[in-house]
């Protein structure tokens, strides 16, 4: 299977939220991948298909400007058995809980924590919150990143196992071989 593509490409599902329309009470959004948008998400990902992708998202204000954004991803993906090849089917069901804060923010806490991470102190904070982006958050991105998070690269078919053949190794063939029969040639002259 090959791994996400990073780069230029485009984001496979975009579901843009504007964060100076999000109410004070917060917002719940359910988004489900159109059949382009699985396709698109299938290609970045090197997935065989993906049947079905459903998202469900709380978007809450929080202090400093910053959102907190909890829910979950499912997802139906078509994969290829390592083992034996044959097509299957996996389910994914990721949740998903981060903070996001405005850019500088997001950049300034970041710091703060590699540095912390050098000094003797742990950090406070595990991870700096995501940036919020020219005032907006992609629901669709987020949705699609934990999704590629949640996929197993080498997906198995139930019961299915690899096994090695193993063969016993032949005496003479061993790394000093040649200079044994260059060392018998010799003898027999």
């Amino acid at each position: 299977m090959s791994r996400p593509k990073t780069g230029s490409e485009p984001d496979p599902w975009r579901v843009p939220v504007i964060v100076a329309q999000i109410p004070d009470t917060g917002l719940h959004r359910e988004l489900v991948a159109s059949a382009a948008e699985r396709q698109a998400i299938a290609e970045v990902a090197g997935l065989r298909e993906v049947l079905s992708v459903r998202a469900e998202f709380d978007v809450v204000p929080k202090s400093g400007s910053r959102l907190q954004v909890t829910g979950s991803v499912r997802a139906r993906i078509g994969q290829t058995c390592v083992v034996t090849l044959d097509p299957i089917e996996s389910e994914i069901d990721e949740e998903v809980d981060l903070v996001f804060a405005p850019e500088a923010e997001a950049r300034r806490l970041a710091d703060l924590i590699e540095e912390g991470r050098d000094g003797e102190e742990p950090p406070a904070v595990a991870d700096p919150p995501e940036a919020i982006m020219g005032g907006i958050i992609d629901l669709g991105r987020l949705a699609t990143d934990a999704l590629f998070l949640a996929i197993d690269p080498y997906p198995r078919k139930e019961g299915a196992v690899f096994e090695a053949e193993v063969t016993a190794p032949d005496p003479e063939d061993h790394p000093f071989a040649a200079l044994k029969a260059l060392q018998d040639n010799k003898k027999d002259q």
